[in-house]
């Protein structure tokens, strides 16, 4: 028989990567490559979006040199990327502008506004919660401060939609990457008009909304050639990050809750339809015609923990950084951290909220705080799980995956504070798997998205500490009160 292998090629914030797949989920190879991150002012993240198109042929490249595999042999790729960046593009494709990206801040007081008057409204229509990392709060402060490459510009894109134009020039979108725009009605599968007039922006400035199995072929025979494909070779446009981390780990049935850390954080559910929270609390995008994906995302995963990591000059692994917190019982004796050191998303939507940590006393040592700060990391998206419960029910099944999935402290804490089994997949790259499953749906290599449960190789199921539990729930009721309480002063 002959071999077939099938790529997940996945445009994050931190890095590209490149990962290879037989047909049953293994991965063969991944290639990953670092992506700059740029701050011209306080608030403001930007990335070149040449240098990422560039990195992204690079690895696809590398990633096929590594698994050894002939030009016929790779089937089909598919594509995930992050949300919420936004490009200004001129008529011949070129970049006027950096990508803004999901943590650029620098909207801050338009989403204020838009909150303070028709945020409801807005909500409402799109799903997509009024927050500065959206496409549409970033396209007002372009209009309003009066942005240069704003005014020049012929098209608007995310990185995910440069790099399609560049390879296959086309401009097109899928549903998940159109949903995170805040410009899109999940109902219709269109354009908001209303919202388009606010920014300043027409229709025919944006790409063709696609479904994420849509397939492209005839890639730039140049770029064909720099990746070592055939360049008839199918892609298929995929869908978002968080999307497809659910399909790629299995979480795409009723009561399957997927949960991602690594930089950031999400919790995430998908249902059929269209299910907005009224609280404002939860997102909800599209991924398909007739389903979507509700949750709540955090800017503070990872990145906390790597912030205390620097702040006491620790040289050593983040393994053995992460291990010194097992010292240390449940409830990390008296400490609470609010971990909002970079703002928040989900459940606050607060671009002004501050850490804190409560309780510390003289004998606290530092593997207090590093526990306190990976447990206040999990009250946090254990907040959000509730919003979500209130939408969907109770969660059957939680997947995890993301970085600090390979810390069994941290999947313990996990499953003690949902009070739920953990499910980890035994590869790190759900979201390169659920593009390259799309991949595979969209070619008609396999009948349905649904089939993936069957093709996930998934590990040992970690189980709840009833004591630890009944602990953790006493010091949340803490956390809670602390975060509503504190939040009068961000």
């Amino acid at each position: 028989m002959p071999r077939e292998f099938v790529m997940g090629f996945d445009i994050g914030t931190t890095s590209v990567k490149a990962c290879v797949f037989d047909l049953s989920g293994h991965i063969v190879a991944e290639v990953e490559k670092m992506n700059t991150f740029h701050y011209p002012q306080t608030g403001w993240v930007e990335q070149d979006p040449k240098e990422i198109e560039r990195s992204a042929v690079q690895a696809i490249r590398e990633a096929i040199g590594q698994a050894s595999i002939e030009k016929h042999e790779l089937i089909s790729l598919g594509f995930s990327s992050a949300m919420h960046s936004l490009i200004c593009i001129n008529e011949d494709g070129e970049p006027l502008s950096p990508a803004l990206i999901w943590a650029d801040g620098r909207s801050h007081h338009q989403a204020e506004q838009i909150l303070e008057t028709i945020g409801g409204s807005v909500y409402s229509k799109t799903g997509t919660p009024i927050h500065p990392m959206t496409p549409f709060i970033k396209l007002l402060w372009m209009k309003e401060t009066e942005y240069e490459p704003y005014h020049k510009a012929a098209y608007f894109m995310s990185i995910k939609e440069y790099v399609l134009q560049r390879w296959f020039n086309k401009r097109l979108i899928d549903y998940s990457m159109a949903s995170a725009t805040g410009l899109f009605n999940p109902s219709s599968l269109e354009w908001e008009q209303e919202l388009l007039e606010l920014s300043g922006v027409r229709k025919e400035q944006l790409s063709e909304i696609v479904p994420p199995t849509r397939i492209l072929t005839n890639i730039h025979p140049e770029i064909a050639n720099e990746m070592g494909i055939d360049e008839a070779m199918p892609f298929v446009i995929g869908a978002a990050d968080g999307q497809l981390a659910n399909l790629g780990i299995g979480a795409i049935l009723p009561g399957e809750v997927a949960v991602s850390v690594g930089t950031s954080g999400a919790i995430r559910q998908i249902t059929k339809g269209v299910t907005i929270n009224e609280k404002h609390e939860t997102f909800c995008y599209s991924f398909t015609a007739d389903s979507s994906i509700i949750g709540g995302p955090t800017n503070n995963g990872g990145i906390a923990l790597q912030w205390l990591k620097d702040l006491l000059n620790d040289e050593g692994s983040f393994e053995e950084f992460l291990k010194e917190a097992g010292r240390v019982a449940p409830g990390a004796e008296g400490i609470v951290f609010l971990p909002y050191i970079n703002g928040e998303r989900a459940p606050l939507w607060n671009q002004r909220a501050k850490g804190n940590f409560y309780g510390v006393t003289l004998t606290h040592k530092r593997e207090h705080f590093i526990r306190a700060v990976l447990e206040g990391i999990t009250f946090n998206l254990y907040q959000i799980g509730k919003a979500l419960e209130r939408l969907a029910g109770s969660p059957k099944r939680i997947y995890v995956n993301g970085g600090l999935a390979r810390s069994g402290l941290w999947l313990q804490m996990m499953a003690d504070i949902f009070e739920a089994e953990i499910y980890v997949s035994e590869s790190h790259h759900s979201a390169a798997w659920g593009a390259a499953w799309t991949a595979l749906v969209g070619i008609d290599k396999v009948n349905s998205f649904e089939e993936i449960k069957g093709n996930i190789p998934l590990g040992q199921a970690v189980l709840p500490n009833k004591e630890s539990s009944v602990i953790y729930q006493k010091i949340y009721e803490q956390y809670a009160q602390l975060a509503k309480d504190l939040s009068k002063y961000f």
